[in-house]
């Protein structure tokens, strides 16, 4: 037996250290080549470390909730002689997030029996079922055994939608006789015990609270509000969506919400700035990456669209897609979330007519989304059905004056009720 020492690899460019979020495999606890051992967040991108070779986790030497630099030890696997030289480097760890792609090398079989209630499930020979550690994360954190479902993908693989769909299912309802109806109800006894549950304040949470408290106790926030009539915005997104389907792109209305900011930040550049306070000059960014924040299971995560000023609908529409899907599945990468100059939070789509953000520090200003609604409004002299949407912005009174903030909110308004105007 010998002892070998891993280090804490380069996840992304830029990282320069990583939490440890969760031990997957305890002290004592044997893994093979390629099992997932201990969950790393970086920023707001989490990934799991798997094992250089076969052997035994002699020691952990970082707790759940700690800060490691690159380079630092953070375990020591005690190996047969199986593990290889040197720890694997961030494209291996880049595909071990990415493993939900790849195609499944080990032979499979498929359990001859199963419980009457449960379907057969596809494991590897080693007994393991098939699933990918972004799916084994979600499933942990929605209480579903993996072993009582039965994957939809290659070879049998579970994916995370199958996850979902069986947290979602309603347990199975024995039939029975219908009993006669009790004259008088009764009600069970209660104990009157008030159960709670605690959980570490670390990962995801813990990096979010820092930095909406950093967010609000640095920057002195002002907001604005301003009403948008988007029954025209409708129609053409209608007809964009139908036109846009034989390309394979689903355009949706954020899109245009999109193209409308980064061409009211070209024209009011002081809310796509920061201000960098150790030279103390205000950076005015002469370009446009808009962070889009996602409600993901990991929790909320903010990934980038970059040059949105220099792209069309329809690029915007895809790449939008593409990063939302990553970062919801557990696959987004370090690059994802660097880069942006200006935030729209958007949870229209949930519910909710108002909401005043907080910025995502450094950026001086965010944009709310909110939900669209039919409601009564006067054109002329009558009284009309049309589709309302509030956009809030919160703003960093340090770097912007309410005027400008203003001035920015109503040119948003005068493109979305008219989106042709985009075209000029």
């Amino acid at each position: 037996m010998s002892n070998l020492e891993f280090p804490l690899p380069d996840i992304g460019e830029g990282v320069h250290e990583g939490e440890i979020v969760q031990w997957l495999i305890p002290e004592g606890g044997a893994v093979a080549e390629d099992d997932p051992v201990v969950e790393i967040m970086t920023d707001k991108a989490t990934v799991e470390i798997p094992s250089p070779g076969t052997g035994v986790i002699a020691k952990h030497l970082f707790g759940a909730g700690e800060v490691a630099n690159v380079g630092d030890v953070i375990f020591i696997i005690s190996s047969d002689g199986a593990v290889a030289d040197s720890p694997p480097s961030a494209p291996a760890v880049a595909e071990e997030v990415a493993e939900e792609e790849k195609p499944v090398s080990a032979p499979v079989v498929v359990e001859k029996t199963a419980p009457a209630d449960l379907p057969a499930v596809t494991r590897r020979e080693d007994g393991k079922v098939l699933a990918a550690p972004a799916t084994r994360r979600l499933a942990r954190e929605l209480g579903v055994d993996l072993t009582t479902i039965r994957g939809s993908g290659p070879n049998g693989r579970i994916r995370p939608e199958d996850v979902r769909t069986q947290q979602s299912a309603p347990p199975a309802v024995p039939t029975t006789p219908t009993a006669p109806a009790a004259v008088v109800p009764t009600f069970a006894a209660t104990s009157g015990a008030h159960e709670e549950e605690r959980t570490p304040f670390r990962g995801i949470r813990r990096k979010t609270a820092e930095a909406m408290s950093r967010s609000k106790f640095t920057a002195p926030h002002f907001s604005l509000i301003e009403e948008v009539d988007c029954t025209d915005l409708v129609d053409i997104r209608n007809r964009a969506k139908v036109a846009s389907e034989k390309y394979g792109i689903k355009v949706t209305y954020m899109p245009y919400i999109m193209k409308a900011a980064a061409i009211a930040l070209m024209e009011y550049p002081q809310l796509n700035a920061m201000l960098d306070e150790e030279a103390q000059e205000v950076v005015v960014k002469k370009y446009v990456n808009l962070g889009i924040a996602v409600d993901t299971p990991n929790g909320l995560m903010v990934p980038v669209v970059k040059d949105v000023h220099l792209k069309g609908l329809l690029q915007i529409s895809a790449e939008l897609a593409e990063v939302a899907s990553r970062a919801r599945e557990g696959k987004a990468k370090a690059e994802d979330f660097q880069g942006s100059t200006f935030t729209i939070s958007n949870a229209g789509n949930i519910g909710g007519i108002l909401a005043t953000p907080i910025i995502n520090f450094p950026e001086v200003a965010i944009m709310g989304v909110h939900s669209m609604r039919k409601m009564p409004r006067c054109i002329g002299d009558d009284i009309v059905a049309r589709q309302i949407m509030n956009l809030s912005i919160s703003i960093d009174h340090r770097l912007v004056d309410g005027a400008d903030g203003a001035r920015f909110m109503v040119r948003m308004r005068e493109l979305l009720e008219d989106p042709a105007l985009m075209l000029l």
